[in-house]
């Protein structure tokens, strides 16, 4: 009588992406090695010793080819090659992130008791934002709803025949690669669930306003690709965000600047709209961040029209860092 082959248990992988993370990537893998069967490491060209320091605490290194343009998510899916002969869960994270002890097993256990979600998320902190305004604001954006959601962040936990069932990462994304991959599988009948539970603590280092300038613009930038991929009903994604960025960050000023140039100065009052809304935010976010949201606004459109100039010029962006 032929043998039964025994049916292949599933894995619990982790891949981590870097390039020159230093001790944050140290602590990330430390964090994820009690946790995963497989721990990977993609390197994007570090020169600070990450790739050997990664191999002697255990990660297999997966060495990503620069002579391509560079995103992440073409160095997540060099990571999830590796596992393409596995079955279970992949944990997704960066490598400035430390994921919570506890976080791995309680995501693991959420997957394989609902068959229909794919990836699960749950509450990413920053680990010092009181360093400045700016981090402060990347904490209160982590905080998002508890419940079935429609997109992730970057470190998740997800189901591999999920993620190859809609091919992935799209590679050429510079930004919002999650989101846009998660309303793929969100088409495919897929569901993605934020829980109720502690995940990871990120450090954004954002400590000036060019940094934050630069973010914001390539917000900008993905609510527009975002758009022009996805923005047909019923998903119109990203479609209203973008928007706003335009109308708040460019035909709003555009129309006062043109009407007190060509019409009267007293158009100028006009502008008054801006501290309004600055006002109407503040009540219900916090002074600080109805503020920053308003000249956000600028930022984002400068990133859209950057993504449409280029586009028209048939020319991609190359990824926009911050750090």
């Amino acid at each position: 009588m032929a043998e039964i082959p025994l049916a292949k248990q599933p894995t619990l992988s982790a891949v981590v992406i870097g390039r020159n993370e230093g001790a944050s990537l140290l602590a990330c893998l430390a964090s994820l090695k009690p946790q995963v069967q497989r721990l990977i490491y993609v390197d994007s060209g570090s020169s600070d010793g990450s790739v050997a320091a990664a191999r002697r605490l255990g990660a297999e290194v997966v060495a990503l080819d620069m002579s391509q343009p560079f995103t992440a998510a073409r160095a997540r899916n060099a990571g999830l090659a590796q596992l393409a002969d596995e079955e279970g869960f992949v944990q997704l994270v960066d490598g400035d992130c430390t994921v919570d002890p506890t976080w791995v097993a309680l995501a693991c256990a959420f997957l394989q008791q609902h068959p229909k979600v794919a990836v699960t998320c749950g509450r990413r902190r920053e680990r010092f934002p009181e360093a400045s305004i700016y981090n402060h604001l990347c904490d209160r954006e982590w905080d998002t709803p508890i419940g079935e959601t429609k997109a992730c962040g970057g470190d998740a936990l997800m189901r591999l025949d999920a993620l190859r069932a809609v091919t992935g990462y799209r590679a050429d994304l510079i930004a919002g690669e999650e989101p846009e991959m998660c309303l793929r599988l969100r088409q495919a009948g897929w569901k993605i669930w934020r829980l109720d539970a502690e995940r990871s603590l990120h450090d954004a280092q954002i400590l000036r306003f060019d940094q934050w300038w630069k973010r914001s613009r390539r917000a900008g930038h993905a609510f527009a690709e975002g758009a022009a991929l996805h923005g047909a009903p019923p998903e119109r994604h990203w479609v209203r965000e973008t928007g706003r960025a335009v109308i708040w960050g460019g035909l709003l000023p555009l129309f006062v600047i043109i009407a007190a140039v060509f019409f009267s100065p007293w158009a100028l009052i006009a502008g008054l709209i801006y501290p309004l809304q600055w006002l109407r935010l503040s009540r219900r976010i916090g002074v600080l961040p109805g503020f920053f949201s308003v000249l956000g606004k600028f930022a984002e459109c400068a990133g859209v029209a950057e993504y449409w100039w280029n586009r028209l010029r048939g020319k991609n962006r190359a990824i926009l860092e911050y750090k």
